[in-house]
């Protein structure tokens, strides 16, 4: 369904990844405003961490804008913005599993005509898939956790990119995992996924560190209170994880003025 919106050479040396070291975004406390006139684009906004981060966003005065599948949960999440009463929300329904390169370009146009920017980019949008040995897992299965977990956020990244550089401070966020950083049996393709979502946010932040305004990392939202998590853990006590509404201050601090500098690294929502 279309959306709607209401080789360059480079010197390897003066690439930074860990500027600065001592920015920790789970010791940020989110201020007043500390999202205003900020343009934030979330994928998977209709649910979960995505929902809350979205809402995280809109009470620090952000122009939300939200991609998800399912309009009904995202004019849910559209009226809890506005009764916020701070920054406002747009809708952008997009299936990342059946969208089309025609698709991602109208979602870009509109969000160039509309705000002539992006400041800030939210990849949380995933699928589990199964937890299988690799010898079981279903073939089919793989490619489309592959195709929904990493190569939409490749196509969506790409085309939004145009918009990012239009920002004086923009930023890259993608949803990472820690069986994506130390792989885990039975993980299948969620695992390679996210080990494929720590190469291509290292890959993209060097090569626009240094060059653009756009810094790129990712996040581990850790043990969370989701739909995803009761799937992977189905006899697990969820009452005893954070829930997504509790991590959502170094999703701000990761979005935000705060961490201007800071690229190419790999950030935890959770002390594990």
């Amino acid at each position: 369904m279309p959306p709607s919106l209401s080789t360059t050479s480079f010197d390897e040396s003066r690439f930074t990844v860990t500027a600065p070291d001592a920015f920790d975004p789970r010791d940020y406390q989110p201020k007043p405003r500390a999202l205003e006139g900020r343009v934030i684009l979330i994928t998977g906004a209709s649910s979960g961490i995505g929902r809350a981060v979205a809402l995280a966003c809109a009470a620090a005065h952000a122009n939300v804008v939200l991609v998800g599948r399912s309009a009904k949960k995202l004019d849910n999440v559209h009226a809890e913005i506005s009764a916020l009463g701070a920054g406002e929300a747009s809708i952008a329904q997009l299936d990342l599993e059946r969208a089309v390169a025609k698709d991602y370009d109208q979602l870009a146009d509109a969000l160039l005509t509309r705000f002539g920017r992006l400041d800030g980019l939210l990849h949380n949008a995933a699928i589990l898939g199964t937890l299988s040995t690799v010898g079981d897992y279903d073939v089919p299965l793989f490619a489309r956790v592959m195709h929904v977990n990493v190569t939409a956020a490749f196509a969506l990244t790409q085309v939004l990119l145009p918009a990012l550089k239009q920002s004086a401070d923009a930023r890259v966020l993608f949803t990472s995992s820690s069986v994506g950083r130390r792989g885990r049996a039975y993980w299948g393709a969620y695992a390679v996924s996210k080990f494929a979502i720590e190469g291509l946010s290292q890959v993209l932040a060097h090569e626009l560190e240094g060059t653009t305004p756009i810094s790129v990392n990712t996040i581990n939202p850790g043990a969370t209170r989701t739909a995803m998590r009761r799937a992977a853990y189905p006899s697990e006590d969820l009452a005893r994880l954070a829930t997504p509404e509790s991590i959502t201050a170094p999703y701000i601090a990761l979005l935000g003025p705060v961490s201007r500098g800071v690229t190419g690294r790999a950030f935890d929502a959770q002390r594990l």
